[in-house]
């Protein structure tokens, strides 16, 4: 009896007993992922840690319980998941991307700004969109910064409006269209410009001294903060990341924020991600209303950043290429590599790369502004 009974209980501890329908779809998903970050190569510094979480999450749906809660819980995912609430995570991946980014093309063509400032029309077309869908105005504003493709901003005001059921959905869906940027972008960048402007070679950006380069990222934090004090944590990490990078004193920093720091934040924040999106809170129509309106929004911001560069065509007879206003969304440095490549296809000697980087960094400190003036609306701090 005793071996019976053990093994009886050995068998009904598998997850075969305890998963619903629910979490078999999700684990699917979760393969789908897998499939398209190692096969196919879209994002796979996201989409496999994202996915990996989902599968974990959806097979053993305790691994996101505290540690000791009720005799159960593996304790480690959720605390993981504790730092993306308290925008512990989101903070570092900006002063990551600093590092890593060189601000020189923004500096040098300061009306990129402009560009990225005109791609952010998708954030607050998906909040009105998100209240019209009878979303409440804290939800509505942590699912419209999707329209910036900028997943650790999307995490950040999810968590400091404390829309934490609907992190998961929100993380998974702008994560997904950051790495989908390369497919869906061109075909709007296309339906927007002719063939001729897409053509348009721009001249070579003016030399930005180093001293430029440092003094950016501080008066640009000092400017932005001092007007939005809650945009700090974001503003002020990529400035910071940025400044590690272009002073050249702090070199061992550099290495360690745009590598070793960036990679382990990414594999936190990427599994805890993955591991909000259990089959009880992922499949429902909130979560069908989120993706439709993540990729609405993402489609407004493209197109607005790319009618905003055909004005800039007009109004300088010429000189500005349209597809660069496309890089104003903030996947960088993603989107101004589609904007390259959407110009090179129409002609081979085309290089828009820098140019597109101004309006894409423009577009990650615009999200991050956004975001700022959601929480000083609702009074967040």
């Amino acid at each position: 009896m005793y071996i019976v009974e053990t093994l009886n209980n050995l068998i009904h501890q598998t997850a075969f007993f305890n998963l619903e329908p629910g979490n078999y779809a999700m684990i699917v998903v979760a393969l789908v992922f897998l499939l398209l970050a190692i096969k196919f190569g879209f994002e796979p510094l996201l989409l496999v840690p994202i996915a990996f979480g989902m599968l974990l999450v959806n097979i053993y749906p305790d691994i996101m319980a505290p540690y000791g809660d009720g005799g159960a819980g593996g304790g480690l995912l959720y605390y993981f998941y504790k730092l993306d609430e308290w925008a512990i995570l989101p903070s570092l991946i900006f002063m990551g991307v600093g590092a890593m980014t060189d601000f020189g093309p923004l500096i040098a063509n300061p009306k990129s700004f402009l560009l990225g400032a005109a791609a952010q029309f998708g954030i607050f077309a998906a909040y009105f969109g998100a209240i019209f869908l009878g979303f409440n105005d804290k939800a509505a504003a942590a699912i419209s910064i999707i329209g910036g493709a900028d997943g650790p901003t999307s995490i950040f005001l999810a968590g400091k409006l404390g829309q934490t059921t609907l992190m998961g959905p929100i993380a998974v869906a702008a994560y997904s269209y950051m790495a989908l940027v390369p497919i869906i972008q061109p075909p709007i960048m296309k339906l927007f410009t002719t063939e001729k402007e897409r053509k348009i070679k721009m001249g070579q950006l003016r030399p930005v001294s180093k001293l430029e380069k440092i003094l950016f990222p501080i008066v640009v934090t000092i400017v932005v903060s001092l007007i939005l004090p809650t945009t700090a944590p974001l503003v002020g990490m990529l400035m910071l990341g940025n400044l590690f990078r272009e002073s050249g004193v702090v070199r061992q920093l550099t290495d360690t924020a745009s590598n070793a720091l960036m990679y382990i934040v990414v594999i936190i924040l990427g599994t805890s991600v993955g591991a909000t999106t259990s089959a009880e809170a992922f499949l429902n129509m909130d979560t069908i209303k989120i993706v439709i309106l993540g990729l609405a929004a993402f489609i407004f911001g493209t197109a607005a950043g790319v009618l905003f560069g055909k004005l800039m065509c007009v109004l300088t007879k010429g000189k500005v290429n349209p597809l660069i206003g496309s890089a104003g969304v903030s996947a960088v440095p993603m989107a101004a590599r589609v904007s390259q490549k959407v110009g090179a296809e129409a002609d081979p000697t085309n290089f828009l790369l820098m140019h597109a980087m101004g309006p894409n960094v423009a577009g990650v400190i615009g999200t991050a502004v956004a975001a700022g003036t959601f929480m000083a609306v609702f009074g967040v701090f």
